[in-house]
């Protein structure tokens, strides 16, 4: 053997043993620490207005776990907290690192966000209680000098859980005609929290859940549970009388009850180890509430607080009975602070907050219009802020940390374009920086976008921090970003085997593009007053039980340009309608060939009929002026269903659920062929726009049998 290739073999072999000495070098340490005020009344944030609490009914808590892989030490905290400043709490890191070797940048503390807990930061009607914030950041301290007392030889694993029933959309788009007016007194309204109570108000939800439990466990060597840290997206229970810490602190009673070694439940006891420590962090979940406002009130699961928490608790015991347990794991942890504006007032809002202000009999803020208008001067004191972004990595597993309430969709998008597919998403870390809505629902209005402390930041902050959170994922993992695509189902293959002139799936996490998927990089635009990923038709579209997404249209439409398609052509679409039929003349347009701005006499119009024609029913307009052919079938709101329209020269065809007989047939002229413009989700003169879901839209520039059909609508 040559030298240098001994040479080469040798340090390749005591790199790799230094790299499993290193790894076997895994150490965990847990802690709790009693965090209940010792002085009341104290001040609760977490609602519009100031309010105390003088009594407790359950204690709040901060749990910490410390980790070192022999190269890096890291904390994770999560504290019985509303929220926490950032200035707070780099205040806790810079005077945890003086008792312990961790460095503050390697630190994460987030909230879970009990409305129920001392408040911590001053938010809307509530200011900060300030006998307990000094309190609470020697506490934290504490509690991360503990845990890092209690450092010992570990393994860790993963899992996750569907716990659907737990969580659900609470944010819903409002009816064009049911627009609300916001504390300014404007007509911004079109989306707000728990509309969905009155199904005849509005068109469906805003947005996607994720209905994930996430669980990182840690056990000694010898199989004794250290610590679990769960996650999960849904905002709180509420409903508590007195201090307390909602359904996070009885789901981790619940948990320390069960894996405690301690405490003779079958693990194996050790009377000198210290407790089993279980975390709930608070996932995603700005858009998020526990009832699911799809089903009837009479309906809906008969939740206590106790028995929501016991049903999560019994999902993650079953979920980390499946843990396998490695005992090699490489540490990494990697932060970056943005600089972000807030939504500072106008010249005219802040006139008008000065107005509200002085008109104010005494000082205590009584009305949501008086919060507001304190909030426009402390925003325009402020200007801007840096708000706190991280990443870990414990292995194959990684953890994204924001300091905002933050969409479910937002942790959607980081969970599938993370390098590492085994992602935990904390919101609420660092800092409490308020919500932060993807750009489109800021159109779309709400109390999540009103500006205040509690969502002023810029309406780019959404995109800036994902894209900030997805860089440092690369970063501390090694790796790139996976790319997300759809899987294809037999659905799928039908269109693309049918050779589209293009196909849009409309999966997109944003705007503005909608990606073509035929090959042929024909793109479209979504306009604004669209939102994404929500759940799609189902039937045979994605594999492997993959949740198929969708694009919901309130009031924005999806345009394109198609130069060839000639007067011989085939639009395939899945169609699902969020309107009362019956609520407008038109329930609405799904379809439109025409010149932009208004109707010419050629043009092909597709919808549903409202009022004027026949509820709920297919129908076809060609021109301006001829009144809407009508299908034979209802179709039910809330309901998938697929829709062909054929052209074949001077004969139209509309076909519904993939069936042989057409629902509309007739013959008219021949549009010019130079009607290259084509609308989705409206017509072309924007009026009675769709006000629901598309999904799956292909176009052919041929006209297809209903043969060729009928694989297109599904199995």
């Amino acid at each position: 053997m040559k030298p240098s290739l001994f040479v080469f073999l040798l340090s390749a072999l005591l790199a790799s043993a230094s790299s499993r000495a290193q790894a076997e070098e895994l150490r965990a340490g847990a802690a709790v620490v009693d965090v209940t005020p010792q002085q009341f009344p104290v001040f609760v944030n977490g609602g519009m207005l100031s309010r105390s609490i003088d009594t407790v009914k359950t204690k709040v808590k901060a749990r910490a776990i410390v980790l070192d892989d022999g190269q890096q030490r890291l904390a994770i905290v999560v504290v019985d907290s509303c929220m926490m400043t950032r200035p707070f709490l780099d205040d806790v890191k810079n005077l945890a690192s003086q008792r312990t070797k961790l460095s503050p940048d390697h630190i994460l503390i987030s909230a879970t966000h009990t409305h129920s807990a001392p408040a911590s930061m001053s938010c809307l009607g509530t200011d900060a209680d300030p006998t307990y914030v000094p309190y609470l950041r020697e506490k934290l301290a504490e509690v991360l000098a503990a845990a890092e007392a209690n450092l010992e030889p570990a393994q860790f694993g993963w899992a996750v859980k569907n716990a659907a029933e737990f969580t659900a959309l609470r944010r819903w788009i409002l009816r064009p005609d049911r627009i609300a007016d916001d504390p300014f007194g404007n007509p911004t309204v079109r989306a707000n929290m728990h509309a969905g109570r009155n199904w005849d108000n509005v068109t469906g939800e805003s947005g996607p859940e994720d209905p994930d439990l996430t669980m990182i466990s840690l056990q000694s060597v010898s199989g004794r549970p250290i610590a679990l840290l769960c996650n999960f997206s849904m905002h709180y229970f509420s409903g508590e009388k007195g201090l307390s810490a909602d359904y996070y602190g009885l789901f981790c009673e619940n948990l320390e009850q069960q894996l405690d070694a301690n405490k003779g439940n079958g693990n194996k006891a050790s009377k000198t180890a210290p407790p089993f420590v279980a975390m709930m962090s608070h996932g995603c979940s700005g858009d998020i509430w526990r009832r699911d406002y799809k089903v009837p009130a009479d309906q809906q699961p008969n939740f206590t607080i106790d028995s929501f928490a016991a049903g999560l608790a019994k999902i993650a015991l079953e979920a980390y009975a499946s843990i396998e347990h490695r005992d090699t794991a490489t540490l990494s942890m990697n932060e970056v602070r943005l600089h972000l504006k807030y939504r500072t007032p106008d010249k005219q809002r802040l006139e008008w907050a000065h107005r509200v202000l002085d008109a104010m009999d005494g000082k205590t803020l009584k009305t949501s219009q008086q919060v507001y208008a304190r909030e426009q001067l402390i925003l325009h004191e402020r200007q801007a802020t840096d708000v706190v972004v991280q990443a870990i990595r414990i292995g194959d597993i990684a953890i994204a940390a924001t300091s905002n309430e933050t969409y479910a969709l937002t942790g959607l998008k980081l969970k599938l374009q993370s390098p590492l597919a085994k992602t935990m998403v904390i919101e609420l870390a660092n800092g409490g920086d308020g919500y932060i809505p993807p750009p489109e629902q800021h159109y779309l209005g709400g109390y999540n976008t009103w500006a205040a402390r509690s969502a002023g930041l810029e309406v780019q902050a959404e995109p800036k921090i994902a894209a900030a959170a997805l860089g440092l994922l690369e970063s501390v993992a090694s790796t790139p970003r996976r790319k997300y695509r759809q899987s294809q189902g037999p659905t799928t293959a039908a269109v693309l085997k049918a050779q589209p002139l293009a196909y849009w799936r409309l999966d997109e996490f944003a705007g503005p593009n909608a990606r073509d998927s035929s090959g042929h990089d024909r793109d479209a635009i979504y306009e604004q007053g669209v939102v994404f990923f929500l759940a799609g038709p189902q039937k045979g579209v994605c594999k492997d039980g993959e949740e198929n997404r969708a694009a919901h249209f309130a009031g924005g439409r999806l345009q394109t340009r198609l130069s060839n398609l000639g007067d011989h052509y085939t639009v395939s679409l899945w169609i699902w309608n969020g309107m009362p039929a019956a609520a407008r003349d038109t329930a609405g347009w799904l379809f439109s060939r025409d010149v932009e701005n208004r109707l010419s006499p050629y043009g092909d119009h597709l919808g549903i009929g409202g009022a004027a024609t026949s509820p709920g029913k297919i129908i076809f307009q060609f021109g301006a002026k001829a009144k809407p052919l009508v299908g034979r079938t209802e179709i039910k709101r809330w309901t998938w269903s697929h829709l062909a329209l054929v052209r074949d020269g001077e004969k139209v065809r509309i076909y519904l659920n993939g069936n042989a007989a057409p629902e509309i047939e007739t013959t008219t002229a021949v549009a010019p062929t130079d009607l290259e413009k084509l609308f989705f989700g409206g017509r072309a003169d924007n009026q009675a726009n769709w006000e629901g879901r598309l999904d799956e839209i292909a176009v052919f520039n041929r006209a297809l049998s209903a043969e060729e059909i009928k694989p297109l609508a599904g199995p």
